[in-house]
């Protein structure tokens, strides 16, 4: 007879080998199994067999997005501990990874102590620190985009006909990385 695993399950979810590749080794020395997946999709699949009790999941990855999988995970084990790891973080989608279950929401780029920090403690902090001055208004011009675009299902042409925009210059804006503060 064999004796169960005392590790705990750790999914990382990112389009980024490179980053999934040193996450995962430096998951791993920290004691936990790790298993990775490229996509939503590969995810959903890995979930059939594997139930985490953490994950983190990329928000823009090809295909859909990593805040779709939320759900899925949740599914898999309502325990899981999910963080929303981003280099594209607006509010809008911060507080619906939020709403749908997700544990935690982090900016990119950030390491294997910063991810399990933000994990393994759930405490709310009363003393965060608030900015000092108001946002810029290319920052603002990002958040309202991508509210109108969660609000739109990600759907583009709908979001730029909302937003009184071409499509492309939709599209142009998007690929571009969020301004600062």
């Amino acid at each position: 007879m064999t004796t169960p695993d005392p590790k705990p399950d750790f999914l990382i979810v990112d389009d980024d080998p490179v980053f999934t590749q040193v996450l995962s080794k430096a998951i791993r020395r920290r004691g936990f199994n790790t298993m990775v997946a490229d996509s939503a999709e590969q995810a959903c699949e890995i979930l059939q067999q594997f139930r985490p009790d953490y994950a983190t999941v990329d928000l823009k990855m090809g295909g859909a997005s990593g805040i779709t999988l939320i759900p899925a995970l949740l599914e898999s084990n309502p325990q899981v501990k999910i963080l929303i790891l981003t280099g594209y973080s607006s509010i809008s989608t911060a507080v619906e990874a939020i709403k749908l279950g997700a544990t935690d929401y982090l900016a990119k780029p950030a390491d294997a102590d910063q991810i399990l920090a933000k994990l393994q403690h759930r405490e709310p902090d009363p003393d965060i620190e608030i900015a000092e001055k108001p946002m810029s208004v290319g920052r603002l011009e990002w958040e309202h985009i991508q509210q109108v675009l969660l609000e739109h299902e990600g759907n583009i042409s709908a979001t730029a006909r909302a937003l009184g925009m071409h499509r492309r210059t939709l599209q142009r804006k998007l690929m571009k990385r969020p301004t600062k503060q």
